[in-house]
């Protein structure tokens, strides 16, 4: 009984192992801190000297970011913190912590550390000085997010849940789609199951996991209820916990499918009835039961398939796919691309066991192989096409192909996907050649043996009753005989032995390829990396083209306004100075026609980025005289092509806003 365990078991331990492998190789090249927001602009500048204490840092993301306690830390040159309050959202995906007054020179260091709108965490550090630079106790180079021992168990957990998710889902879809026989082939449900309890297992480290990840990183904290309690109130928690209800109903419909079709054909009548009423009371029972059949392959198929894209959506809603470009498109796109991997691979491991441990009396028929082999081919067509989209939209140009870490890995996959669908067209040739079923030599087995007069005796002997525990023992004997003579004819087959060659070949591959694949979801994307390489490279050409200025490039704009009203026209005069990154001083005058000076109730400014989405960004300046208004400290967190809004207001009931289009930086 143990040997039989073990090599039942082997064969999974071994994937298990290769898996793991493939996985630890693949995180052992990644970076330790793999996100996907990247900090596009701050404020000071990363390196910048200014000649006056900065009374907030602001920080500006390439996408919206989670804020906790402690997310911005600014530290003076001996270490202390120098931030008097909690990060907070300026605008758009601006952020900002005010620092306390009367700050001393030297360098300053701004650590952050937050989640990003696609739940992965974003860390690191930067410093700015105060008058001069200064040395500082500060260490910046261990700055990282989701590193260490729970970001490597983090990343193995979202391994599994993907393997659990894709043997499950398309394990099912095998045995519902091509080969309902195989409901009652105990190895078959074995892994089905056991993708089920592994996504579940993995399912419930990553919630307890996710406090720690992208907090603190240390194992202790994976048992903390109260960071467990914060999980649950964020995008990713929720996803767990739907992802851990829609697995229970995923258990339903497992033990539905393999109790509903692992229950054996009606049995013919043994006493053979005669006469039409008999003939057409078993052609009605026939039909009864295969409407039945197609009754029950219907509901099994539109509720395993709700199962299936819940659980596929619980990654789409909650990860890149839910942020960024065309993220409307995006989600079900990759709803679609999971579960055509899903039916694809899944498939392709349950074929496998089929073919290795199917038992020697059910082997799996030729029709059902050439069915997953079309099923497949229709997975590999949707997995190809959403693919293309998938990389466009994280790529954003060619370059990013090879100067990215995401485009190189995405390279890596892409030659993987090659290479299996290479092994799958020999697999299809193997398919084509086997016969229709694959029943025909056991059944002439099971004859030539029935036939063997050799074994009468032993039949006689169990007949008369003289040793009825030696004829089971000789029974059960002899069904072992029959067994293995049966398992040597089915290996002895040339074609079934190149089709499981290949189709082992091809899971080989499929491991190492969802290893890649588990690295390149958390891996930053080449558009995002791209976008903050030239968004700081525009940073320091501004800051070292206006540190030329020495704080005379201040900038000047007239916009005329007509409210409406009585008395409702007049110019706004805007003056910016210096007109660069960071701190600025804005005066707006606000005059009638004739030049003189314009005593309006309110006037507000506000600043958008379009080409970056970044805004508007409201100023609300105060009246220091009639017509004249001013604020100190406008943050301008990055260069480009600003649109300026002025709102103003003549009256209770008049105002208009204009605007007008200005470089600054």
């Amino acid at each position: 009984m143990t040997q039989t365990i073990a090599r039942r078991v082997r064969p999974l331990v071994l994937l298990f192992l290769a898996a793991a492998a493939a996985l630890l190789a693949g995180l052992a090249g990644a970076a330790p801190a793999s996100a996907h927001a990247a900090l596009t602009g701050s404020a000071p500048q990363q390196g910048v000297v200014v000649d006056k204490a900065p009374t907030q840092v602001t920080l500006t993301f390439s996408e919206k970011v989670a804020l906790s306690d402690g997310a911005f830390r600014v530290l003076d040159p001996q270490g202390k913190r120098v931030d008097s309050g909690k990060a907070t959202e300026l605008s758009g995906t601006t952020y900002g912590v005010p620092l306390h007054a009367g700050l001393p020179d030297g360098t300053f260091t701004v650590a952050y550390q937050v989640v990003s709108a696609d739940s992965h965490p974003v860390a690191g550090a930067f410093t700015f000085s105060i008058g001069a630079p200064s040395v500082t106790s500060v260490s910046v180079s261990d700055q990282t997010a989701g590193g260490g021992v729970v970001g490597a168990l983090y990343g193995f957990g979202r391994y599994v849940s993907y393997a659990g998710f894709i043997v499950m889902v398309g394990g099912a879809v095998f045995v519902l789609a091509c080969w309902q026989r195989g409901a009652g082939v105990r190895a078959l449900q074995r892994l089905v199951v056991s993708g089920w309890l592994a996504m579940t297992a993995a399912t419930l480290a990553l919630l307890l996991m996710r406090g720690s990840y992208t907090g603190s990183g240390k194992v202790g904290a994976i048992f903390d209820l109260g960071l467990l309690g914060d999980v649950l109130q964020t995008k990713t928690g929720a996803a767990l916990v739907s992802r851990l209800l829609l697995l229970a109903a995923g258990a339903l419909f497992i033990a539905v499918l393999f109790g509903a079709y692992a229950r054996p054909e009606p049995a013919d009548d043994e006493a053979g009835e005669e006469g039409d009423e008999g003939e057409a009371g078993e052609k009605r029972a026939e039909l009864d039961d295969s409407s039945a059949r197609r009754d029950l392959t219907f509901g099994l198929g539109i509720g395993g398939g709700v199962v299936a894209i819940g659980l596929a959506a619980t990654w789409a809603l909650a990860e890149h796919a839910s942020t960024g470009l065309q993220s409307d498109i995006a989600m079900p796109v990759d709803v679609m691309h999971l579960l055509a991997v899903a039916t694809w691979l899944g498939g392709l491991s349950a074929l496998l066991v089929a073919l290795f441990r199917a038992p020697a009396d059910t082997p799996i028929e030729g029709s059902a192989v050439r069915r997953f082999s079309r099923v497949a081919f229709g997975s590999v067509l949707a997995l190809v096409a959403t693919g293309v989209y998938q990389s466009w939209r994280q790529l954003g140009s060619w370059s990013a192909l090879t100067d990215t870490s995401y485009g190189r890995l995405l390279l890596v996959k892409i030659g993987l996907v090659i290479v299996l669908v290479g092994i799958a067209y020999i697999s299809r040739r193997w398919t084509a050649q086997l016969p229709e079923t694959a029943t025909t030599e056991a059944a002439e087995s099971t004859e030539d043996h029935a036939a063997d007069p050799e074994k009468e005796p032993v039949a006689a002997g169990a007949a008369g009753g003289s040793d009825a525990k030696r004829a089971t023992q000789l029974a059960r004997q002899r069904a072992a005989v029959d067994t293995a003579r049966l398992k040597r004819l089915r290996n002895a087959d040339p074609l079934r032995s190149g089709l499981r060659r290949s189709v082992l070949a091809e899971a080989g591959v499929a491991v190492v390829l969802l290893a890649v694949t588990t690295v390149l979801t958390s891996t930053e994307p080449g558009r995002t990396e791209e976008e903050a390489k030239a968004a700081t490279s525009a940073s320091s050409s501004s800051s070292s083209s206006s540190s030329d200025q020495d704080g005379t490039g201040a900038l000047t704009l007239d916009m005329p306004f007509d409210t409406g009203g009585q008395d409702g026209k007049g110019l706004v005069r805007l003056d910016i100075n210096p007109a660069r990154v960071g701190g600025n001083v804005m005066h707006v005058y606000v005059e009638r026609p004739n030049g003189r000076a314009f005593d309006v109730p309110e006037v507000k400014v506000a600043f958008t980025l379009t080409a970056k989405n970044l805004g508007p960004l409201p100023v609300n300046p105060d009246r220091i005289a009639t017509g004249h208004w001013t604020a100190n400290e406008v943050q301008i967190p990055m260069a480009g092509d600003w649109k300026i809004a002025v709102t103003v207001r003549t009256s209770d009931i008049d105002q208009v806003t204009v605007d007008k289009n200005a470089q600054i930086g």
